[in-house]
């Protein structure tokens, strides 16, 4: 490759993480989905859900563009409360306007509770569905911490890896 046309139409890699606190009394939103079983759900400016933080920052990175917090700040009150599946529509939004497309996206989802296995399939549908995706592009992965304590409260942590061409 030898001038900035050589990567035209190259796919490119995007990598998105994201950690919220589990809090009581918090709606427990991941991927989308509401887990109305789960006492505790992630605590954040906007309705808290880490998988499409991690998602949108990933489709963000992949274009070369602002990440989550630039867009959209935590500081603003027109976040506040802000339904997640707006970051994820504005990414691809922005994807778009640089003639790009998701191609496949593949999440980690790190946390003890609520469970993911039984869930997978409705986490996996929501995601494609919002980034326009075959469901066989997308896939989603549960992990426990396997009983080890790195912070000093109850997380959930996802990591997001999406291509893009």
């Amino acid at each position: 490759m030898t001038s900035p046309r050589d990567f035209e139409g190259v796919p490119r890699i995007g990598l998105g993480t994201d950690l919220h606190r589990l809090t009581p009394g918090r709606t427990c939103i991941l991927g989308g989905i509401v887990f109305d079983e789960c006492p505790v759900g992630p605590d954040g400016h906007s309705d808290g859900d880490a998988v499409l933080h991690a998602v949108t920052d990933a489709l963000l990175g992949a274009a070369g563009l602002d990440d989550l917090g630039t867009l959209f700040p935590d500081d603003q009150e027109s976040n506040r409360d802000r339904p997640s599946a707006d970051f994820v529509a504005e990414a691809c939004r922005r994807l778009q306007l640089a003639r790009l497309a998701p191609l496949s996206i593949d999440i980690a989802i790190q946390c003890d509770r609520p469970k993911i296995a039984p869930r997978r399939a409705e986490i996996r549908a929501a995601i494609a569905k919002l980034v326009a995706l075959p469901i066989d592009r997308v896939n989603v992965k549960g992990k426990t911490f396997e009983g080890v304590r790195a912070t000093d409260s109850e997380v959930v942590s996802v990591v997001a890896v999406v291509l893009v061409g």
